[in-house]
């Protein structure tokens, strides 16, 4: 039986590891978001809380999850307590859970943050009325790649939305600054294009917080069938979950943003050593007792390497690497093979 040996990986330096960043460029066309499908791409659930929006219908076996809508207000928001108020607690509830989750809490007393147009977390220039984009994992992967975004909202009329567009951006935002970080990981500002900040935007959540300041100017933010109107504090005070999720598909048209996947690798460098791995294991290796690829006794030993395999400390094979072609090895020359494992 031919003798098999191992040759030791030193984990300090034949193994390493990197990171490697991919990009992808996402459109979501505000055809799709409005409702090109009669808005059977549009799911509403019994419970009123959020609204989930399809690039096809969501029925068909072809569609794709793109994001979340919900509104939502601070209990210390002029909209609390309104008069005509629906749903207020599930509107209270559900702010308070995304400021949870992505802001954490501060103080003594453990109160919940309020989200903020600026990076300070200090409790000034609050967003207390906010309308929320939860993007799925499927369109940003890891995270969204920061000064990438962009989202396009209609501020006209109900008739005409995007007669007068705000645009939305962060691109002050990069890998190196301008943005922040929170328990919710990291988040940068959307300024408008006249550097006003109207919300922020959370990369490795992926969640987008829009300020309602943006529609201050609106008479008609949401208008009913029936031609009812309201304004954007009248639709979070008055109108249901779903209704003020209409009111803001109807209004965005476009979004793009980059999206990020992170592989990280770990590299072997598998070092074949001038005296070693010149003679094959292999039955077919010898004729007769004899080496195949030699014709004369004196000559060199000569094998042709095809694949490497990992092996754990029990010599329990892990990972095969498989060659593109034979590498000739002989006692005349030194091979070192890079391995790199993707996860």
């Amino acid at each position: 039986m031919a003798v098999i040996n191992y040759e030791p990986l030193d984990s300090n330096s034949d193994v390493t590891t990197t990171k490697t960043l991919l990009y992808e460029a996402i459109p979501l066309t505000g055809s799709i978001v409005s409702g090109t499908y009669n808005d059977e791409n549009i799911k509403n659930f019994t419970h009123g809380q959020f609204q989930a929006v399809y690039d096809y219908p969501y029925l068909s076996s072809s569609a794709n999850h793109i994001f979340d809508l919900t509104v939502g207000f601070s209990a210390n928001s002029t909209i609390s307590g309104s008069v005509s108020a629906t749903q207020e607690t599930k509107k209270i509830n559900m702010y308070n859970q995304f400021a949870q989750v992505l802001l954490g809490y501060t103080g003594s007393e453990n109160t919940v943050r309020e989200f903020e147009n600026d990076l300070t977390l200090d409790n000034v220039n609050t967003i207390k009325d906010a309308l929320f984009i939860n993007f799925s994992r499927l369109i940003t992967k890891d995270q969204i790649k920061k000064g990438s975004f962009t989202i396009t909202l209609g501020s006209g009329s109900w008739a005409t939305p995007f007669t007068d567009p705000v645009v939305l951006t962060d691109a002050s935002a990069s890998e190196t600054g301008g943005t922040n970080n929170t328990v919710g990981g990291d988040y940068g500002v959307l300024y408008t294009s006249g550097n006003v900040a109207r919300g922020v935007l959370f990369y490795q959540a992926g969640i987008a917080v829009l300020s309602t300041a943006s529609f201050d100017s609106v008479s008609d933010f949401y208008k009913l069938t029936d031609g009812t109107s309201y304004t954007t504090a009248q639709s979070l005070a008055s109108a249901s979950i779903s209704g003020s999720c209409d009111a803001l598909r109807h209004r965005i048209q476009d979004i793009s943003f980059n999206n990020t996947t992170e592989i990280n690798s770990t590299i072997y460098f598998c070092r074949v050593p001038h005296n070693k791995y010149n003679y094959s294991a292999n039955p077919t290796y010898l004729s007769s007792s004899e080496i195949r690829v030699k014709s004369i006794a004196s000559d060199t030993p000569i094998s042709y390497i095809t694949t490497i395999g990992l092996y754990s400390p029990n010599n329990e094979l892990m990972a095969i690497a498989k060659l593109s072609e034979p590498l000739k090895k002989d006692p005349s020359n030194e091979i070192t093979l890079r391995v790199r494992l993707d996860y």
